[in-house]
């Protein structure tokens, strides 16, 4: 019985995840407030602009925004779908230019401490979709909890969004650390966003990079500067993406330059990509998600 589910899940995956179709791309930041939202929004806006079919999933469970940053109203889910309300397919609403959203979330609690077994629950579902996906967009919460460094492990390219605080640097490289350390991620594109120019941008990652070639054995690349930009404030209060409500604004620049970069990043040739490879390891290896199984 186990081994049919997992086949099934597999199966799934390998429609969401074969490298030919889908580009799995985790936002991530360890630090609330350094703008990974509006990142994660302005590359999927572009992407979608550009044709592509792209799907953002709001990983921020307790507090969920994507959605109110957008404008829509969500009527169901995720805490749905791990109830059993509905499933995935149920909840997905759609954004500007086609783009489709997966909503959290928000003011639950018991969403950010979910156990392992809705864990693979949660991944579980992604396995019955059926939606033509190109690009898959997950913006995570902020911090170093098991839901972020598990979406951050199973994507194909990991976005660190940095801003030039102590703070900020500190938590990117703690994040850093422990992917890297504990679970074998050692690849990091990092986006230096709100920054003054370009100089300030490359300092930023200077910084970084000082502390990491020291003691991490990873690889960090610099893919963006986004300059500090009042229209990306003046988006949000719009409730719209930055490229849309400010096309020619500095940030939106930026951030249609760097949905172009991330489009030609080459997508893992592994079977299935590394989401699926962690949803087999995540059934195999978890006893609560073997017992959710066997139900």
């Amino acid at each position: 019985m186990i081994e049919t589910t997992m086949q099934d899940q597999a199966s799934g995956l390998r429609r969401l995840t074969n490298p030919s179709r889908t580009k799995v791309i985790t936002v991530t930041g360890g630090k609330g407030g350094v703008g990974k939202t509006n990142v994660t929004l302005g590359m999927a806006a572009s992407m979608a602009r550009q044709g592509k079919k792209v799907m953002v999933l709001d990983a921020d469970l307790g507090l969920a925004n994507v959605d109110v940053l957008l404008g829509l109203r969500a009527g169901k889910n995720l805490s749905h779908v791990l109830q059993g309300v509905c499933d995935l397919k149920d909840i997905i609403i759609e954004g500007p230019h086609g783009m489709k959203i997966v909503p959290a979330s928000s003011g639950m609690q018991g969403m950010t401490e979910l156990t392992p077994a809705q864990h693979a629950g949660l991944i579980r579902a992604f396995g019955t979709l059926e939606e033509e996906v190109d690009v898959l967009l997950v913006d995570t919460a902020a911090g170093i909890s098991d839901m972020v460094l598990s979406f951050s492990r199973a994507a194909q390219d990991v976005v660190v969004v940095v801003c030039d605080e102590p703070t900020s640097i500190t938590d990117a490289y703690a994040l850093i650390k422990i992917l890297s350390r504990e679970h074998g991620v050692n690849r990091f594109k990092i986006v230096a966003n709100m920054v003054r120019s370009y100089r300030e941008g490359r300092d930023l990652f200077t910084k970084l990079t000082r502390v990491t070639e020291r003691f991490l054995n990873a690889n960090l690349e610099l893919v963006a500067c986004v300059p500090v930009d009042e229209r990306v404030r003046q988006a949000v209060r719009k409730q719209k993406v930055v490229i849309d409500a400010f096309p020619r604004s500095p940030a939106s620049l930026a951030l249609n330059a760097l949905a172009n970069k991330a489009l030609t990043w080459p997508v893992p040739r592994n079977p299935g990509g590394h989401l699926e490879f962690f949803v087999e390891r995540l059934l195999i290896k978890n006893d609560d998600a073997g017992e959710l199984i066997r139900e």
